[in-house]
């Protein structure tokens, strides 16, 4: 029996999911639960288990293509002989000779192949989707028109209602859109394209090797560009110090980790302190969305976690139900199943507040872009021992003492400076009152 394997759900509010790599090929066996291929989306990459034991007979989707929730991207025979199996490899093996996709898994095909690339060029600079490129080629509309739709999707990309809206009314008016750009030269957008719709054409400008870009790279990169140009970003900074809590981690860390199974850090000792400074400021706990403001009843928190392709921020929700050991707990499995990559989406959304520690790295001040929808970010920099004034009604002096430098990034639109000021002298009050006697 051929079943269908179909583009999976990878969350609540996931329509569409892009092929980043097959692990199997046609004519490969599968075992089910086995790894058949690596989907990405805007939040995360997730492995895809087989839901069946068999043969693959055919693969409908290539790598870097788009595909939305419940299209068919592969078929697997479940009930095979030996003999067509012997058969399969032999065609897989003729196939590897020519394409890595067999050619029936090609839905549309053009003539004039060379010149709609080159046509192209660098000048094809947005990304759109197969269906849209697909009612694109059906329309013939010009590359040029194309790209003058407004988009109502993530990054202002082009969404399939777009697209038809904007054909209905074109229809209607039977008029194109007029600009001196448009020639009657320029090619129409047609079906060839959106088979490579994704692939550019890249004409390096100078000597050395030139990739492109890891789909987590251009999510990354994708929502970054978009957070600086939704939020009017300003940073205030301050130092903390955090002697005590250097101190106490020195002392606890073994019992710790015997009882617990993990390192004891200083990463919920910042949260402790951001939650409680939360409380006193819920205004930087809020959700800017255009003109409407949010204030969330639950503060949850995301933690930026490096990988060695790209950047993960999943949520710790639910922070102010939760006490300090329970923050620990959470902060180290949370951390775990990212850098595992066993994250799942709705764990890398909903956060209201944001925590980015380049600290780690040695770095001692940043300015993180803020996590949209968020309006505040902390950055948390190294510990470094630095001399410091120690002020006293009877003498001044000098003493060595553990320092953390932080920043805070707060939108303007919502966050006047004297708030980011407030919060992060109030951030800086509790992390160096912090009772560490009742604190474990």
């Amino acid at each position: 029996m051929i079943i269908d394997v179909i583009m999976p759900k990878m969350g609540e509010s996931v329509t569409e999911g892009t092929i980043l790599e097959w692990r199997k090929s046609v004519g490969d066996k599968i075992e089910l639960d086995e790894i058949l291929l690596e989907i990405g989306t805007d939040k995360v990459d997730s492995e895809i288990p087989s839901s069946a034991s068999g043969i693959i007979v055919e693969i409908l989707a290539k790598p870097n293509d788009v595909k939305e929730v419940g299209e068919v991207i592969a078929k697997i025979n479940t009930n095979i002989d030996s003999t067509n199996e012997i058969e399969m490899t032999l065609n897989k093996e003729s196939q590897d000779n020519d394409v890595e996709i067999p050619e029936n898994t090609k839905t549309f095909k053009s003539s004039d192949d060379k010149s709609l690339k080159s046509s192209l060029g660098s000048n094809n600079k947005k990304f759109y989707t197969p269906v849209v490129m697909k009612i694109a080629a059906e329309r013939e509309l010009p590359l040029n028109e194309l790209e003058l739709i407004p988009g109502t999707g993530r990054g202002g990309r082009v969404t399939k209602k777009d697209i038809l809206n904007y054909c209905e009314s074109r229809d209607l008016q039977s008029t194109k859109i007029e600009s001196s750009s448009i020639s009657k030269n320029i090619p129409k957008v047609t079906k060839e394209i959106l088979s490579s719709q994704t692939k550019s054409i890249i004409e390096p400008t100078s000597s050395g090797s030139t990739e492109e870009m890891g789909h987590m790279r251009k999510m990354i990169a994708e929502n970054m560009r978009q957070s600086l140009d939704t939020s009017a970003h300003v940073y205030v900074m301050t130092d903390i110090d955090v002697t005590r809590i250097v101190d106490f981690v020195k002392q606890k860390s073994s019992n710790f980790l015997d009882r617990e199974g993990f390192k004891l850090t200083y990463t919920p000792f910042i949260i402790y302190a951001v939650v409680k400074s939360l409380h006193d400021f819920p205004e930087m706990n809020s959700t800017l969305l255009g003109t409407s403001i949010t204030y969330n009843n639950n503060i949850n928190i995301g933690i930026a976690v490096s990988l060695d392709d790209g950047l993960m921020v999943p949520t710790i929700f639910n922070c102010e139900e939760k006490n300090f050991l329970g923050l620990c707990r959470s902060v180290n499995k949370i951390v775990d199943k990212t850098r595992k990559k066993q994250i799942s989406i709705d764990e890398l959304k909903g956060s209201t507040f944001t925590i980015s520690n380049f600290g780690v790295f040695g770095v001692t001040v940043g300015t993180p872009i803020i996590n949209q929808p968020n309006v505040g970010i902390l950055g948390v920099g190294a510990v470094k021992k630095k001399p410091v004034v120690i002020e006293s009604d009877l003498d001044d002096s000098i003493a060595i003492r553990s320092i953390m430098a932080i920043s805070l990034g707060f939108d303007h639109r919502l966050i006047d400076g004297s708030g980011g000021a407030q919060f992060i002298q109030q951030l800086k009050f509790y992390l160096e009152t912090i009772d560490l006697e009742k604190i474990l």
